[in-house]
């Protein structure tokens, strides 16, 4: 199939950017990635610049390939990373816009490459065990309630690839943030350092840019992992309850 492909050009994060468009053959069976690399080997071959994308293990689990797709997250398919998109869904002729993440959060690097540290910070302000929870079969005799160690699991699969901000009006992080901080306080190893958790991580979040959260939704609709908004609403309840403990060790 022939497409034509919008894809955002920015040198460094103070050039100007500005939409270029190229054109690519593609079969149906390749992956999205895969359709960015040939269109890469033909601009090496005509001596032109290459576009820059991040990827890694390309089978949805590093959360690497963060493109905005005809304005979508990832692209069009729900529950789906850009990397697990195939050329199948678009049609020949298609034209195919290609951005990165809009957040002043995440700043551009070069082209479709954004600057996604401060997710790792967040993670470092909080988002661990630090406290001595034994060793792994200390862990597997604790009797856990199936529903509850299920959320837990549904949370920890949060890949951090930043969905849920690009997809935000507000560019919040709350659903991320969410997920890290509910997954670790449905299990028992991490409940006693809930209150220092949920503050430090939430804090982090607000001293790195992201936007307040205005339950739209559209971080759900958007996330790969389809991590849900019930996780908001626990984050909510923890941070405020957490403000009225009596525990000021931290």
């Amino acid at each position: 199939m022939k497409l034509t492909l919008k894809i955002w050009r920015q040198k460094n994060a103070n050039a100007q950017g500005t939409f270029e468009s190229h054109q690519v053959e593609a079969d149906e069976h390749m992956s999205f990635l895969e359709m960015l690399d040939v269109l890469n080997e033909d601009l090496v071959s005509q001596k032109k610049e290459p576009v820059s994308f991040e990827h890694d293990c390309r089978e949805g689990i590093c959360g690497t390939c963060n493109l905005v797709i005809d304005g979508r997250p990832h692209g069009p398919n729900q529950g789906t990373t850009t990397c697990q998109l195939h050329m199948r869904h678009f049609k020949n002729g298609d034209t195919i816009t290609i951005e990165p993440w809009r957040a002043n959060a995440f700043p551009i690097i070069k082209d479709l490459v954004v600057d996604r540290t401060a997710f790792d910070r967040i993670i470092q302000s909080g988002g661990y065990v630090a406290v001595n929870t034994g060793q792994a079969q200390d862990g597997n005799a604790i009797p856990i309630e199936k529903d509850q160690s299920g959320e837990a699991f549904d949370a920890a699969t949060c890949i951090g690839c930043g969905a849920c901000v690009a997809a935000c009006p507000n560019a919040s992080a709350m659903l991320f943030v969410s997920a890290k901080v509910s997954h670790l306080d449905l299990l028992p190893q991490g409940k006693v350092e809930s209150a220092k958790r949920v503050q430090q991580m939430v804090n982090q979040m607000d001293a790195e840019g992201f936007g307040n959260c205005t339950n739209t939704g559209a971080c759900e609709a958007d996330c790969p992992k389809e991590i849900q908004l019930t996780n908001i609403a626990r984050l909510n309840r923890l941070y405020t309850s957490s403000m009225f403990s009596t525990s000021k060790k931290y």
